[in-house]
């Protein structure tokens, strides 16, 4: 073979060695992009991982301990209706101490008033006024629904602390229906508008301490507490206008 042959397979052999390399690489490159673009999949999955999960779980803003707009609304809504009631019922009870022939304004007939729940014991649990425990507590949850309202995160002990406040709540207005029914014979329409707030409150405190963990609950009874808030609201308002109609009678024509 002539040299100059020799010289033409020998770049001949260099092009196709080049070419390979080539193609090599842009293998390569494509299998780094491919696994670049799984990579960045599965970034996005997991970072919307909240989204895939049951709804009732709560987001995960939620589940750190901050709240969705409607509970905070709930508790400030609540807050500042039950501290109308309490200042409507204080400035009655000092009416009251300074003229015991004062006839409040809610006072409307026998049945529905306020002056004959200011002078009995109901009125005076803990040794003093309940429009005290109003006074101070209420303000308190508007002042909470603020700071949820701005996306704060509040720690489990906190929630814990609501729980067992919101819990305290509930039982002591369940005692006063159970005493206006049975004992006092009469409804007042202050404490009635405590009544409208504090049951759906504590139940979304309920399912929100679920859904935080601060109360320790499996993922079924998280996920009704959550789902069926509103329902449980509405059937526990039911029980109220039974218990009420069972302890009052007769008693209840005198409304119209």
């Amino acid at each position: 073979m002539r040299p100059t042959d020799r010289g033409l397979d020998r770049g001949k052999e260099e092009q196709v060695s080049t070419s390979a390399r080539a193609d090599r690489h842009d293998g390569d490159s494509g299998q780094d992009g491919d696994s670049g673009q799984d990579g960045d999949g599965q970034v996005a999955a997991h970072a919307t991982g909240g989204e895939d999960r049951e709804p009732a779980a709560g987001s995960v803003h939620e589940r750190s301990g901050g709240s969705g707009r409607e509970y905070a609304l709930l508790l400030f809504i609540g807050g500042i209706l039950g501290t109308l009631a309490s200042i409507a019922l204080t400035i009655d009870y000092i009416n009251l101490l300074r003229n015991p022939d004062y006839v409040p304004a809610c006072d409307i007939n026998p049945l529905v008033g306020c002056g004959m729940f200011l002078g009995t014991p109901q009125a005076s649990a803990f040794g003093f006024p309940n429009v005290v425990i109003g006074m101070v507590t209420f303000p308190v949850l508007v002042t909470i629904a603020v700071v949820l309202l701005t996306g704060a995160r509040l720690p489990r002990w906190f929630w814990r602390g609501m729980l067992v406040g919101t819990t305290f709540g509930i039982g002591f207005v369940t005692w006063l229906q159970y005493q206006s029914f049975t004992q006092i014979g009469a409804l007042c329409p202050y404490c009635m508008l405590v009544w409208l707030v504090m049951i759906p409150m504590f139940i979304h405190t309920v399912a929100r301490a679920a859904q935080n963990s601060a109360l320790p609950a499996g993922q079924g009874l998280t996920v009704f507490l959550v789902r069926y808030r509103w329902a449980l609201t509405a059937l526990w308002y039911l029980a109220v206008v039974a218990g009420a109609m069972f302890g009052l009678g007769d008693r209840l024509l005198l409304v119209f």
